[in-house]
């Protein structure tokens, strides 16, 4: 039997993973591929930590260029994150004639143009299914399964963490900070998590996202983002009286020749599929020209669901070098020598519905105020609720507005701000709801 060698340079949770499912799921994968995947080599900082799994000690070193430079290695698989030395080391392995396999979002959101140019140039695959939604095959998808569509848009919730607090604060009515606490003890969320909860980690999956639906070369500075670290349970709170969830979500959305690609809080209907994806799990709406709405769902994060994306790249360049090819499938989903003329649109530039809270003295004439400045700028109301009274004499007023320009949106607001009724920074969230848009 055919077999195809695997070195693995990584042997954290994922890498962890990989092992237990190249070691343990050896008969299946031969059955389904009609060739063995072989776990060859593994190099890791730490080879002494007991992983779980029983490991070959002489499979096991420190050093990861003994897998690099090695010929009876077909390919490597990079999974210790960050920009480097992972970077350097997938470099080095497409030159040393050596296809890859990654689940890097970071490192491809940041350097990706640069490592899909040396895998073009040195004839290899370079892989990456696992970055973007972990088990949910979201890459091959987009890439294969739905090339015949321009797609309209793509909306994602796709960061566990993330969407494990807004639940937590939906349903429980939780705070932020003792939610993210509850996160951090569950595992969900990491000491340090502001890579999570500032959106970051979903602009990085977006980035990829949107190269491969509009043929935008991976480029975060194009690309809006806001976190939850300043949502509060209060309007978390309000917009459930309203019929929506707030979740992070991320919006990649065809106009014309420019792509809007934003991460920030959304207000989503309740009568969404995307508002019942609670918990840490991962979903992805993405509407076709042809194929029309499909969703795809499932655990974005997590050993073994990282894992089964990682060996699916394993299997599939497997194939490739048993038939003698490779660049079969452009890595971005477009021909690299194809004119692409899209390119990101400023938040500034984009239209949607907001709903606003502000913070006013509960006086005759504020409202009739605020309107106005609003009217000055284009901007109507779908419905304006006033909440209870709250300290030092302040009332709520909660907004909902049609759609509206965001330039015009920031300036009003800083208008509304500077009214000596007002009190605080008034509080804006955008609104995903086809009910509140002028075409519907």
């Amino acid at each position: 039997m055919d077999r195809i060698r695997i070195g693995l340079i990584g042997l954290g949770t994922i890498g962890t993973g990989v092992a237990k499912t190249l070691l343990e799921n050896t008969a299946l994968l031969e059955q389904r591929l009609g060739f063995s995947l072989e776990l060859t080599s593994i190099a890791d900082i730490d080879i002494e930590k007991d992983r779980g799994i029983a490991i070959p000690r002489d499979m096991l070193t420190t050093d990861a260029y003994s897998l690099i430079n090695s010929p009876d290695i077909d390919i490597i698989v990079e999974l210790i994150g960050g920009i480097e030395p992972a970077r350097s080391f997938i470099l080095d392995a497409l030159k040393s004639g050596k296809h890859v396999v990654t689940a890097n979002k970071a490192l491809l959101a940041s350097k990706g143009k640069e490592l899909f140019d040396a895998a073009q140039t040195y004839g290899k695959d370079l892989y990456y299914e696992a970055s973007v939604g972990g088990g949910v095959p979201i890459i091959k998808a987009l890439r294969e399964s739905l090339v015949a569509n321009n797609f309209i848009f793509i909306y994602g919730i796709l960061n566990g963490t993330c969407n494990f607090i807004l639940t937590e604060m939906n349903e429980k009515g939780s705070t932020f900070e003792d939610t993210l606490k509850a996160a951090q003890e569950f595992g969900y969320a990491e000491a340090n998590p502001a890579m999570d909860i500032e959106g970051i980690d979903s602009a990085h999956k977006l980035a990829i996202i949107t190269s491969l639906a509009y043929g935008v070369p991976p480029d975060m500075s194009g690309i809006y983002v806001e976190g939850i670290t300043n949502l509060s349970t209060l309007d978390v709170g309000y917009a459930r009286e309203l019929g929506y969830k707030v979740k992070l979500l991320a919006h990649a959305i065809d106009r014309g020749d420019r792509v809007e690609a934003r991460v920030h809080p959304t207000l989503v209907p309740f009568n969404y599929l995307l508002s019942k994806v609670d918990g840490v799990f991962n979903a992805f709406y993405v509407r076709g020209d042809i194929v029309d709405s499909t969703l795809f769902y499932g655990r974005g994060a997590g050993m073994m669901p990282t894992a089964s994306a990682v060996v699916s790249d394993i299997a599939d360049i497997g194939r490739n070098i048993l038939a003698g090819i490779a660049g079969r499938i452009p890595h971005l989903g477009y021909r690299k020598d194809l004119p692409r003329p899209k390119r990101y649109m400023p938040i500034d530039d984009i239209t949607t519905n907001y709903y606003l809270r502000i913070q006013v003295l509960d006086k005759p004439g504020v409202l009739a105020k605020i309107a106005g400045i609003l009217g000055e700028r284009d901007i109507s109301i779908v419905s304006v609720i006033q909440k209870g009274v709250l300290m030092n004499g302040y009332v709520s007023i909660v907004m909902l507005t049609h759609e509206a320009r965001e330039s015009d949106i920031r300036k009003a607001v800083d208008t509304i701000e500077a009214l000596d009724e007002v009190g605080g920074k008034p509080v804006v969230i955008r609104v995903e709801d086809k009910n509140l848009k002028k075409n519907s």
